[in-house]
C-alpha cells in the first residue's frame, strides 16, 4: 500500500515534470555506448582494468616502411602473458607528407579509432603508434600499419611461442621402445599435454592410466613422450600441446615402427639374384661337362656335318657339264 501511495503521489498534479525529469535521468544515451554492447566500458569496469594490468610489462615492436617497399614488411611478436603492446610504424619518403593517412587494421579489418592510436609527421617521416592490452587470445593475430592509396604496409604476428619437435620422422622397431621430445625456446609453458593422432581426431595420451606410456622432462620447457612395447599400429602422428595464459602451440612428431624383416627385405633381394647367378653357372657347368663326357653326342654331330657336306657335293655333281667348242674360219 505504500509503494502505491508513493506512485499516485508522484503522478499527483504537481509532480509531472518530476515524474519526467526522474524518467529522462534513468534513460541511457545512445551518445554514451550500449551497456550491453561488449565494446562498451564504464569508468569504474576501465578503472578496474587499469589496475588490474598495471604491472604488466610492455613490449614493444617497431617497422620501418619506405616508399620503395614492394611487399610487407613483418615482424613477430611473441607473448606467453598478458602485456601492454606498444607497436609502431615509421615511414619514409622522398615527398611531402601531408596528404599521407596511415590506417590500423587487425586481421584485415580496419581496427576503431581510439586513445592508443598516435600519429606525428616530421619532415618526410611519418610516425604511427599503436598501444594496447594482449589480454587473452582473441586479440592475437596479423596488426598492420596500412599508409597511403597504396596500401604499402607493415605487418606485427602477435601469437604465443611455438614448440618445436623432430622434423624428420623418428623410426623405430617393433617390440622397441622410443622418444618423442618437443621444446619450447626461451619460454615457460603453464602445461604440457601429448596427443596420438588418428583419422578423424587427436586422442589425448593418459599416462597415468596406461602403463605403456611415460610423460617427463627434465625442463619446465621441454617434455618427453616414451613409448614402451612399440607394435606397428603404434606409428602415426604424435602431437605436443604447450598451453600458456594467452593460448596455445602444438607440434606434430611422426613416428614410424618397422618389423624386422623391413631392414631385410634388400638383403633378401639381393641374395635372391646371387642364388639365382649361381643357379644359371651351374647349369652352364652342368651342360659342358656332360657334353664332354659324352663322345656319342660329338660323334653323332660329326655325322650330321658330314651329311650337309655331301649333300651339297652331290647337287654340285649333278649339275650338267658342256664342252666348250671352238670354230674356225
Amino acid at each position: 500500500m505504500r509503494s502505491h501511495t508513493g506512485l499516485r503521489a508522484l503522478v499527483a498534479p504537481g509532480y509531472p515534470l518530476l515524474l519526467l525529469c526522474l524518467l529522462a535521468a534513468t534513460r541511457p544515451d545512445p551518445a554514451e555506448g550500449d551497456p550491453t554492447d561488449p565494446t562498451f566500458t564504464s569508468l569504474p569496469v576501465r578503472e578496474e582494468m587499469m589496475a588490474k594490468y598495471s604491472n604488466l610489462s610492455l613490449k614493444s615492436c617497431n617497422i620501418s616502411v619506405t616508399e620503395k617497399s614492394n611487399v610487407s614488411v613483418e615482424e613477430n611478436v611473441i607473448l606467453e602473458k598478458p602485456s601492454h603492446v606498444e607497436l609502431k610504424c615509421v615511414y619514409t619518403a622522398t615527398k611531402d607528407l601531408n596528404s599521407m593517412n596511415v590506417t590500423w587494421k587487425k586481421d584485415d579489418e580496419p581496427l576503431e579509432t581510439t586513445d592508443g592510436f598516435n600519429t606525428t609527421k616530421m619532415g618526410n617521416t611519418l610516425t604511427s603508434q599503436y598501444r594496447f592490452i594482449v589480454f587473452n587470445s582473441k586479440q592475437l593475430g596479423k596488426y598492420s600499419c596500412v599508409f597511403g592509396e597504396k596500401e604499402l604496409r607493415g605487418t606485427f604476428n602477435i601469437h604465443v611461442p611455438k614448440a618445436h619437435g623432430k622434423k624428420k620422422s623418428l623410426i623405430a622397431y617393433v617390440g622397441d621402445s622410443t622418444v618423442l621430445k618437443c621444446v619450447c625456446q626461451d619460454c615457460l609453458p603453464l602445461n604440457w599435454t601429448w596427443y596420438m593422432g588418428n583419422e578423424t581426431a587427436q586422442v589425448p595420451i593418459d599416462a597415468h592410466s596406461n602403463e605403456k606410456y611415460i610423460i617427463n622432462g627434465s625442463h619446465a620447457n621441454e617434455t618427453r613422450l616414451k613409448i614402451k612395447h612399440l607394435l606397428e599400429e603404434d606409428g602415426g602422428s604424435y602431437w605436443c600441446r604447450a598451453t600458456f595464459q594467452l593460448g596455445e602451440s602444438e607440434e606434430r612428431n611422426e613416428l614410424v615402427v618397422l618389423s624386422f624383416l623391413v631392414p631385410l627385405k634388400p638383403f633378401l633381394a639381393i641374395l635372391a639374384e646371387v642364388i639365382l647367378l649361381v643357379a644359371l653357372i651351374l647349369l652352364c657347368e652342368v651342360y659342358t661337362h656332360k657334353k664332354k663326357n659324352d663322345p656319342d653326342a660329338g660323334k653323332e654331330f660329326e655325322q650330321i656335318e658330314q651329311l650337309k657336306s655331301d649333300d651339297s657335293n652331290g647337287i654340285e655333281n649333278n649339275v650338267p657339264r658342256y664342252r666348250k667348242t671352238v670354230s674356225y674360219f
